[in-house]
This record gives structure tokens, sequence and C-alpha cells, in this order.
């Protein structure tokens, strides 16, 4: 990272987030990690970045669905954190299943975490952004927002919205300094993917070029890139990671 940075990361405790706060504090920014709740885990892993990158970490607690304590929470932390450079929205969740076989509340549930906690939060965030003289968002989207296929109706759509959303902001926020971009991976080694049916799994390895899947740290460095001064000219993209459809 170019100047030490602020970086406030959702969903930070495993996976794709895990590895963004290892790839940002290696670059010398200072953290602000979220996650749904405390263990001592989430705590150990902080303390161990802050000691191997000497740099600061801080934390926040809420479930994105908790609309009240998430607002709150937020309200606090720029309260005594009123500079974040960087927002990366990246907590989700995944689902798969027929339209006709998906009710319309597990659809909502899916929109709730995977699109409108990212608008929430970016609006709560976003002023501050603006005041300080600009800044980055990226949000975490998925190829199956782009590559809409059967079984996709609630997570799918879901990733497909927050690419427009990104393109909107984006054209919105240019004139403010602050860019807005996404990042589309592929299946990526984490929790999430494990879920995924073994076929399921298969299909997204066996359409990608590289023949596999892709690791956290590979999505965490787009992002490095994307929240740089190398990236200062790109904005509203949807960034494909996927190794390549064929």
């Amino acid at each position: 990272m170019d100047n030490k940075k602020t970086v406030l990361i959702t969903g930070a405790n495993r996976g794709i987030g895990r590895a963004l706060v290892e790839a940002f504090a290696a670059e010398g920014s200072n953290i602000i990690a979220h996650a749904r709740k405390e263990t001592p885990e989430f705590f150990n892993m902080l303390q161990q970045v802050e000691k191997k990158y000497q740099i600061n970490t801080e934390t926040i607690f809420f479930d994105v669905l908790d609309k009240k304590n998430m607002q709150s929470s937020i309200k606090n932390l720029i309260s005594q954190s009123p500079c974040i450079d960087v927002l990366i929205n990246n907590v989700g969740i995944a689902h798969g299943g027929l339209f006709q076989m998906t009710s319309i509340n597990k659809i909502r549930e899916i929109f709730d975490v995977n699109f409108f906690s990212y608008l929430e939060l970016t609006q709560l965030i976003l002023r501050r952004m603006i005041k300080n003289g600009g800044g980055s968002i990226i949000n975490m989207a998925s190829v199956a927002g782009i590559d809409l296929s059967e079984g996709n109706c609630a997570y799918g759509v879901s990733k497909a919205s927050v690419i427009a959303f990104t393109k909107t902001l984006a054209a919105e926020c240019g004139k403010n300094n602050i860019r807005v971009n996404a990042i589309a991976p592929g299946l990526v080694e984490t929790d999430m993917a494990n879920l995924m049916e073994k076929k399921a799994k298969e299909r997204m390895i066996n359409s990608s070029a590289m023949q596999r899947k892709a690791k956290p740290e590979e999505i965490a460095e787009v992002a490095v890139f994307l929240a740089s001064d190398k990236a200062s000219f790109i904005n509203g993209q949807i960034i494909r990671v996927d190794g390549g459809k064929i």
C-alpha cells in the first residue's frame, strides 16, 4: 500500500476475509476487522498479524441482519476512527437451489446479507469518506453473478445486484475521488466452497482454464491492488478472478 491506510474488512474471521487482513497488513495498512461474534481464535489471529507486520488492528462485531446493531456499531466506530480509507464489503452466504424450490424468505435472507448489508454499510461509511477527500470501496461479487445459471435465483442474483450497485456507485462517486470496484471470484478454497455439492464444485473447476480452485490469498492480492494508488484510474470495474473461463 502506498501510504499507511486504514482498511475496514467485513467478514474478516475466515476464508477470503482472513486473507484480506493478512494481505493488507503485509502492505502496512491498519486494519478494522469485522466479525459476527467475538471468539478467542479471531483475537489470536489479529494479535499475530499485529506482531508480524507491526500494524494496528481494531475489531467491530455485529450481525449484518441486525440493522440497529450494525448502525450503532458503525456510528461508534466512525466517532473513534474517523478516517477509513478503504471499505471492503466481503461478508456473504452461499445458497443453491431452483427457484420453485426456494422460499421467498430464504431469498430475502440471501439478499439481506449479500446485497442490502453492502448498501447499508456503504451508506454509513460514504459520507465520512467524502468528507475525508476520497477512498476506495471494493465489493465482493462472484462469477455466479455474471454467468447466471439454473440454481442461482438467490445467490447469483444477489451477486448480480452487487455488480449493478458497484457500477452505479462508481458513476456517482468518481467526482468525490472515491473509486468503487468489485471482485468476482470463481471457486475459492473456503468453508463456503466446501458446503457445495460435489457435482457443482467439479463443474466450476472444469469451467476454469486452470482447472483448480483459487486460493484466498489470490483474491486478496487483487483487492490490495485495487485499493492502491497503482489502480488510481480504475473505477466501476468487475474483476474476474477465476483462472480463465472456458
